[in-house]
């Protein structure tokens, strides 16, 4: 997980970068608007990456003409001090990728996108995606990617054990645990350390129990609940049974140093096939379903492209927008980045592939989390409890109540 840092001296070089470049739409070369958008090393592969929206634009400003497209590619690290540093100087692009949790931080400086967008590009995203976006009843992004964190299993791990089915609830889980335990592994993992984020983490049990992070308004926390109480005891008892990694409740090493690089974990909720697959081989994932307790949920991430309202010529970023993340545009972009679509018109991007293949039949049964200006700051003070509680330092009742006293105040 990343780490948020003070504005560093690379936040302040990239957003030195773009004023020179001119961000905005304006007069570009040969009295041209042009329009700028910042993204992020969304395909792994820089040059793949680079490609992708060299060839985008290109094939825009050959029915656009009159329109130049400026597409600056920066790192993940420091990339919300960078956007909120040109934002406040006028300096921020026309487009921008954003994924939810950042949309209610800007949304003051976001553009809806609903306009830019004809019925057909509207009524052709899934539900859930349109909701990972959408705040006050206005979509604040145009949706061009989107995951399903599953939980995955360790075929290998399984065979030796002797189990021939896989888990598929909370109870499966633990029924198993002392089977996997007797033979020396972990029957899953939960990475406690405070700097993991709750959205792959806790989170998931918490939806699964029924319960959520906000209340309906957003303007208190749940997570102290019946279901609160209940997901962060399940918790509690994999890790009180000796059912995973303790170390890993207060350290965060690279994968390769934790028993899962060493093929000693039977399942896992919050890593990717990508990540493992080195170490698991990608004949040995098995992909199962979300975990089952009150309801099927998991963590799966929305990536979307918003406008700012600082934009000089909104209608030229509008069709730039609504062009790259157009069904063709967004179906090429998911599967050089392996992400899934967020389009029904798509269909299935990966239908031929045992791994990705069934990830993608749970995005539907994926859910980015609350769309809360503060909901990364009630992560920092919940997530330290949880730990606490797992730790056996605090009750589980004493621990998220103590989170929501803290969360109070950040909530006004």
């Amino acid at each position: 997980m990343r780490v948020r840092k003070s504005l560093s001296a690379v936040a302040v070089a990239l957003v030195a970068a773009l004023a020179a470049t001119g961000c905005g739409s304006d007069s570009g070369e040969s009295g041209k608007t042009t329009v700028t958008m910042w993204t992020y090393p969304v395909i792994f592969d820089e040059v793949k990456h680079r490609a992708h929206w060299d060839e985008t634009a290109k094939a825009f400003q050959a029915a656009n003409p009159d329109i130049l497209i400026k597409t600056e590619i920066f790192p993940w690290a420091n990339r919300d001090q960078a956007l909120a540093t040109a934002i406040a100087g006028n300096k921020g692009p026309d487009v921008v990728y954003l994924i939810p949790d950042q949309l209610p931080k800007y949304a003051r400086n976001i553009e809806p996108v609903d306009k830019y967008l004809d019925d057909a590009a509207r009524a052709d995203y899934l539900p859930n995606v349109v909701q990972a976006v959408t705040i006050d009843g206005k979509m604040m992004g145009a949706p061009v990617l989107t995951s399903a964190v599953t939980p995955i299993c360790n075929k290998k791990v399984f065979a030796d054990v002797g189990q021939t089915t896989y888990p598929s609830s909370w109870n499966d889980l633990l029924t198993m645990a002392p089977k996997f335990k007797a033979k020396g592994y972990d029957m899953t993992t939960y990475a406690g350390d405070a700097k993991n984020t709750l959205n792959q983490t806790f989170y998931p049990l918490l939806w699964q129990a029924g319960g959520d992070v906000f209340s309906p308004d957003g303007k208190s926390v749940a997570f102290n609940s019946d279901a609160g109480r209940k997901a962060l005891g399940f918790a509690k008892q994999l890790v009180d049974g000796g059912y995973v990694d303790k170390s890993l409740l207060t350290t965060l090493p690279p994968i390769e140093q934790t028993r899962i690089a060493q093929n000693k974990v039977a399942c896992v909720w919050h890593v990717l096939p990508a990540e493992i697959e080195k170490f698991w081989g990608k004949e040995n994932i098995q992909v199962v379903p979300h975990f089952t307790e009150t309801k099927q949920i998991g963590y799966g991430t929305v990536g979307s492209l918003s406008m700012l309202k600082n934009s000089k010529n909104k209608e030229a970023a509008g069709k730039w927008l609504a062009f790259a993340a157009n069904a063709e545009n967004t179906k090429k972009y998911d599967i050089a980045a392996s992400f899934f679509s967020p389009r029904k018109s798509t269909g299935a991007l990966y239908a031929a592939d045992p791994v990705l293949g069934e990830q993608e039949k749970q995005v539907a049964n994926s859910t980015v989390g609350p769309l809360n200006e503060k909901a990364r700051d009630v992560q920092g003070v919940l997530a330290p409890e949880i730990q606490a509680a797992l730790l056996g330092k605090k009750s589980v009742e004493q621990a998220l109540d103590d989170a929501a006293k803290a969360a109070a105040p950040l909530l006004g």
